[in-house]
């Protein structure tokens, strides 16, 4: 990579953000931290160490998200991590639990991308963190597939609308990367056994398998490639999505 380039992980202070950030600054790269948790983000950018900084950014609070991109100069690569799930069958889920997994997923996808759509430099990338969830349906996860597939397709718009400037915009999905997001699937009885069991690979992932790709996709090497979504996820979009909702309830009857 020639020249000083910059890079904002969204949801960076953990999982798969945390492994991103890690990654980009072994490239070279000169990256912020922005995260709603500003301690943790904070205690990962000195662990980092180097130029690492961190910023608090809250995906809800357009405001929070404007002022984290401003700071930013000769910026080059973002990577938008942040994402939550509150499992829940459609007809039972609270609108409030729909609500705050919408505003996380898909609105704070939009206000990244807004954001740094606006200061990424000429040729650079913006990567958001889908789901396979965002092409795979689930019992029980109903606000999160919406979320995810939504967050998708908002790539391929913003690829189409960013292209006059050659900034590249695409997506990952992963399946069941072990993170701080998927902890509590140890906690439902059989659940983890049924992700893996769907999964041809035999395995859950891990946080570098998903930065990998996304420091791929911000290189020069991926150069010619926008507008795409990735299936990071041992091949669990090939087989069946996990019950959530009959585990869920089966530990709770």
């Amino acid at each position: 990579m020639s020249g000083t380039r910059a890079a904002v992980v969204v949801g960076g202070a953990s999982g798969i953000g945390l492994a991103t950030a890690r990654a980009l600054a072994a490239e070279g790269y000169v990256v912020t931290i922005a995260d709603v948790n500003a301690g943790a983000a904070r205690t990962a950018a000195d662990e980092i160490g180097g130029a690492t900084t961190a910023v608090t950014m809250d995906v809800t609070d357009e405001a929070s998200v404007a002022a984290g991109f401003e700071a930013v100069q000769d910026l080059h690569a973002v990577v938008s991590c942040a994402g939550l799930t509150i499992p829940g069958a459609i007809t039972e889920l609270p609108l409030d639990h729909w609500q705050t997994t919408i505003d996380v997923c898909l609105t704070g996808s939009f206000l990244v991308l807004k954001h740094a759509g606006q200061r990424v430099v000429e040729g650079g990338s913006i990567t958001v963190i889908s789901s396979l969830n965002g092409r795979q349906p689930g019992n029980g996860v109903g606000a999160y597939c919406a979320s995810k597939a939504g967050a998708t397709m908002l790539v391929e718009v913003a690829a189409l609308e960013m292209a006059p400037r050659r900034v590249r915009v695409n997506a990952i999905q992963p399946g069941v990367v072990d993170t701080p997001l998927t902890a509590g699937l140890s906690m439902v009885p059989g659940l983890t056994d049924e992700y893996i069991e769907n999964t041809p690979l035999g395995r859950s992932g891990r946080p570098e398998e998903i930065a990998d790709m996304a420091v791929f996709l911000a290189s020069d090497k991926a150069a010619w490639i926008t507008g795409a979504a990735f299936d990071v996820n041992g091949g669990a979009h090939l087989q069946r999505y996990p019950d959530v909702l009959g585990k869920v309830r089966a530990m709770m009857s």
